[in-house]
């Protein structure tokens, strides 16, 4: 899979600074909140710096937890929907200095719906949460119990956006979540929708422009992580 993606061209598009979970340099610490469809393509679309994921126990996520690992991803196991209880603990405890991925629609689904989870895991940590958008030209969909995973074929062209960061108010009632889950619900949709016109050339961006939060868009070579604020060509 790893040559897989050798042939890629990816470009990753950051719509705030210091965002990049390839960025060895962020200050900051965020949880990302990744689709379980398109969990692949942001693994081996870079070095990862500082990240553990959350994957469940279901087989799906037994596959993508292999896949974390073999990419030196660490992975602590449990779901969105009962991250109130065993996995909240451990996810505090490991993740006191590491970003964190998750996958809000595991680990049953629905597909690409939002669950309350990381809303209330940012209100009890403090981390804001970073919403993501991804689009591929052309893909295989490995067939899941209850969502396909988007494997993308040679040559294809990959856009991947992380989004502005969402604040949860710290230790938010579970009356208030609905609201954040609406809102990154809604931010993740969008950014689909960006990516998807990005990939098209809907949206024009001469390469190396800036979008209105000032972010440079960044190409980056299949496993190489840029620098933000440089830009570098894609073959």
């Amino acid at each position: 899979m790893w040559l897989l993606f050798r042939t890629l061209r990816i470009r990753l598009i950051v719509q705030s600074p210091g965002i990049s979970p390839y960025d060895p340099g962020a200050s900051e610490r965020y949880i990302y909140s990744v689709w379980h469809d398109s969990m692949v393509l942001p693994v081996f679309s870079g070095k990862h710096c500082c990240t553990t994921a959350l994957t469940s126990h279901h087989k799906d996520g037994s596959f993508v937890a292999g896949v974390l690992r073999w990419r030196d991803i660490p992975v602590v196991r449990g779901s969105t929907s009962r991250i109130r209880t065993g996995a909240l603990r451990e996810l505090i405890d490991t993740v006191a200095s590491r970003h964190l991925v998750i996958t809000p629609d595991g680990p049953r689904g629905p597909n690409r719906v939002m669950s309350s989870g990381i809303p209330y895991l940012a209100s009890r940590t403090g981390r804001a949460v970073v919403p993501s958008g991804f689009a591929c030209s052309s893909c295989w969909r490995w067939k899941g119990s209850w969502s396909d995973l988007i494997i993308p074929k040679p040559f294809a062209k990959v856009i991947l956006i992380a989004g502005a960061p969402i604040y949860v108010p710290r230790d938010l009632h579970t009356k208030e979540l609905p609201q954040y889950v609406e809102q990154i619900q809604t931010a993740m949709d969008e950014l689909d929708h960006l990516a998807q016109a990005e990939l098209h050339g809907q949206r024009k961006s001469p390469r190396g422009s800036k979008d209105s939060t000032g972010e440079a868009f960044l190409p980056i070579p299949p496993g190489l992580p840029n620098n933000e604020g440089e830009s570098s060509r894609v073959a």
